[in-house]
């Protein structure tokens, strides 16, 4: 169930990966995004993580492949239904924030409330600042990666009095499996020369997690690392190798 914890000063970190759930078929039984397509099996799946964890509320978003960032302010959380990740995708949930990047700052007046990013390749990126009690979850694709949300993500960390950010980087297909044709790779180096790589098989592609290492640390941010590349991990969801069978993975950040 668990791939990767850490806690820092009162800072909790973890990532995912695809066993220890119930959903059924090809997409590995913990399966924390598909909503839509096994309600009781996203619900029980998602209370199993917050048991293991001892979290009261998962605070998700709907990901949109942008640099916009939410932030979860205390009352939201207070009314945040126990099964508030599974979204308008299913009858009677409301409806998640638009975004790909989550933002609070001690919410635990209203429980342990975690902060979530959902992934099947792309980058999830937690991020907090022990002392200034803030924390971020975001998801950084390409797309969003290239449109600055990690560093609209920091500004508004920033907002909230952090100065010393830590980040997690958790598990992604890395540069040796992120195929991509050669404008797309030529369009990423011009602002994250970083993310230039090749393939196994020698082909253009990205490596997103050391243009995140790179941006990030920039900025002044210490960067932890997850290993596992998504695509050639069996323990991890992959929307590259396996399609549309493919389940997510969860990122998520809490304060204690």
């Amino acid at each position: 169930m668990l791939r990767f914890t850490d806690s820092v000063d009162g800072v909790r970190v973890a990532f995912t990966d695809r066993h220890g759930g119930v959903t059924p078929g090809p997409r590995g039984s913990l399966d924390l995004g598909r909503t839509d397509l096994d309600p009781d099996g996203a619900r029980e799946n998602f209370t199993r993580l917050r048991r293991t964890l001892g979290l009261d509320r998962v605070v998700a978003m709907h990901q949109v492949h942008s640099a916009r960032v939410h932030e979860v302010d205390l009352a939201t959380a207070r009314r945040w239904p126990e099964h508030g990740h599974l979204g308008d995708s299913v009858p009677g949930q409301p409806p998640l924030p638009v975004a790909d990047a989550l933002v609070a700052g001690d919410l635990r007046e209203a429980g342990r409330v975690a902060l979530c990013v959902r992934v099947a390749d792309c980058l999830p990126v937690l991020l907090a600042d022990p002392a200034a009690r803030v924390v971020a979850a975001v998801h950084a694709g390409r797309v969003g990666l290239l449109a600055g949300v990690l560093p609209r993500a920091l500004e508004a960390l920033r907002r909230r009095g952090a100065t010393a950010v830590r980040a997690w980087i958790g598990p992604h297909v890395c540069g040796r499996c992120y195929e991509v044709p050669e404008p797309m790779q030529q369009e990423a180096a011009a602002t994250h020369p970083a993310a230039v790589a090749r393939t196994s098989w020698g082909t253009p592609s990205l490596d997103l997690g050391a243009a995140a290492e790179q941006e990030l640390g920039t900025l002044g941010v210490d960067v932890t690392r997850v290993g596992g590349c998504t695509r050639t991990d069996p323990d991890l969801h992959s929307h590259r190798r396996d399609g549309e069978a493919s389940g997510r993975l969860a990122g998520l950040v809490w304060l204690e």
